[in-house]
């Protein structure tokens, strides 16, 4: 009883089969042999209809004849090339003005914000008893400086004696030849010319003392008034004040910060390049910058780094970009492009890329002999009107429709954009 349900089983599985896998088979067996023929040049025609409209032109395809495509004669043109860098705006100079000495600020503040000229003042501190302190290293100067005329006129008497008594000592020795003066007397002239030769001694060093006397009083009236100029804190460049002065009254120490100054014109974007990009640089390129604000600047290349960032491996670019109405703020985020030597390249569909089996990028070409061919390519520029590749020869016939249908060295029937226009 159970062998038949099996039978019947096997029997609709057979069925399906031929009606589902071996359709077109089955009904050609039944409908004789102009049938079939019938039936595979109407299924062509189905699968040409459902193809998609970019590759309307692929049909009609046999192995006599070849697929037809659609080609387009491609010629190289030269265009600037560019590199892209993400980065951020950053003040030209920056400082923080700090106090070099103990004193109260007696001055009133500035506001943040404000505009600043160089040397205008920031912070005036108390002088407290600074100014009596010059006054006597300047006293002590002159008191120096009047003890080397003394001096000097003590080795110029050490000098006179010294020769008096170098003249009685040839005297004495050439008598004591004569046998007209005695052995006493050239010992006396000879003792009184060491002794005027210690006096030579003296008086230089009594010299040498009165002008080192001169040199500190000196330096102890340049350190008097170094501090006292350290009173008077000043702007050391133009710029805007980023934060406000110190306040009147408040207790300066060395190394307190009186204000912070930012110079914002003209402005440097910041950025950092690959290593894969950074011979297409060079110092004065022309450049642009979008902001985050939608703000568009251009500028030149003004620094190059030419060691890399020891984390990243990249290199950073600065260029410098003309901010006179100081609309450009420090810290800002900005898309940098950066303008290198142009290069050839071909502008061609975007639909036209497509990968080979190795996964490669690029574009299916018209040999000769209307054989299908493939460039690996690389992409240079997207605009909305086209891709900018490189990689091909300076002619070349690209396949932009049709070129997913067919692999490199299919036979194709190629119709030209150009002959259809």
């Amino acid at each position: 009883m159970r062998l038949i349900p099996v039978l019947t089983a096997l029997v609709v599985m057979v069925v399906l089969y031929f009606v589902v896998a071996e359709r077109e088979a089955l009904l050609g067996f039944a409908r004789g042999p102009a049938a079939t023929d019938t039936a595979e040049t109407a299924q062509t025609d189905h699968s040409t209809a459902e193809a998609p409209a970019d590759a309307t032109p692929v049909a009609d395809a046999t192995p006599e004849t070849g697929i037809r495509v659609l080609v387009e004669r491609s010629r190289a043109q030269s265009i600037g090339n560019a590199v892209l860098v993400r980065g951020e705006t950053r003040a030209d100079r920056q400082v923080e003005v700090r106090a070099e000495t103990t004193a109260r600020v007696i001055s009133e503040p500035l506001r943040k914000g404000a505009f600043v000229e160089k040397g205008q003042l920031l912070c005036q501190l108390d002088i407290g008893t600074r100014e009596a302190i010059l006054v006597e290293a300047r006293a002590r100067l002159t008191e120096a400086r009047a003890r080397v005329p003394e001096a000097e006129a003590m080795l110029a008497e050490a000098a006179a004696r010294l020769e008096e008594a170098q003249i009685n000592d040839n005297a004495a020795s050439k008598l004591s030849e004569g046998g007209f003066a005695s052995d006493t007397r050239v010992a006396q002239t000879a003792a009184l010319v060491r002794a005027a030769e210690a006096g030579i001694k003296s008086a230089e060093a009594g010299l040498e003392t009165a002008q080192s006397g001169i040199e500190s009083a000196t330096a102890v009236v340049a350190a008097a008034q170094r501090e006292i100029d350290n009173l008077t804190i000043e702007a050391p460049f133009s710029g805007l004040l980023e934060s406000d002065t110190a306040e009147i009254g408040s207790l300066m120490q060395p190394g307190s910060l009186c204000a912070t100054v930012i110079r914002l014109d003209p402005i440097k974007l910041v950025g950092f390049v690959p290593e894969t990009e950074l011979a297409k640089i060079e110092l004065g390129a022309q450049a642009g910058a979008r902001l985050a604000t939608g703000q568009e600047v251009r500028g030149q290349v003004s620094f190059l780094s030419r060691s890399s960032d020891p984390t990243t491996r990249t290199f950073q670019v600065e260029i410098a970009v003309n901010n006179e109405d100081l609309s450009i703020r420090d810290g800002q985020t900005a898309e940098i492009v950066i303008t290198s030597q142009g290069i050839s390249a071909h502008k061609l569909p975007q639909s036209a890329l497509t990968l080979n089996n190795e996964g490669q990028l690029g574009v299916r070409t018209v040999e000769p002999g209307n054989i299908v061919g493939f460039t690996p390519v690389s992409v240079v520029r997207d605009t909305l009107s086209g891709i900018w590749v490189s990689g091909l020869p300076p002619e070349a016939d690209v396949i932009v429709t049709g070129q997913d249908f067919v692999t490199a060295g299919a036979p194709v029937m190629p119709s030209y954009k150009d002959d259809q226009s």
